[in-house]
């Protein structure tokens, strides 16, 4: 999950994929240049090189090749609403609320992108 929800936390967490941006780029899993790269843009290359360094280990880069069905991902976002979590979605770099149907909005489609690895599917909807 971690290059989905980098893509959608990116604006706040620029920082952070600078210096994890770097650390791909010189490993070479990042290609294109990173300089004057800001936001969702610097979010989307850190998040391509995570995936290639993943496939490069084998491991899988989608919750389709761990075996997760639509059914878990019902599943996932019912959780996600769970009261008890409310506290987990606030803290998170981007806070979401339930109520206010921050689930829906950003967490369905960076899940949906995480099933089909797709990271335009966040791009496109949050």
């Amino acid at each position: 999950m971690n290059p989905y929800y980098t893509v959608l936390f990116a604006e706040e967490i620029q920082e952070q994929l600078k210096n994890i941006g770097d650390i791909y780029k010189e490993a070479g899993y990042i290609k294109e240049k990173l300089e004057g790269k800001k936001g969702k843009e610097l979010g989307l290359l850190a998040a391509r090189g995570m995936i290639d360094f993943s496939k490069a280990l084998g491991f899988p880069t989608t919750l389709k090749e761990l075996g997760t069905t639509r059914k878990h991902l019902e599943r996932m976002l019912t959780a996600a609403k769970n009261p008890q979590l409310r506290m987990k979605l606030r803290n998170m770099p981007t806070p979401m609320d339930v109520e206010s149907g921050d689930v829906e909005r950003l967490m369905k489609p960076t899940i949906e992108a995480a099933y089909s690895g797709d990271l335009d599917i966040i791009l496109r909807e949050c």
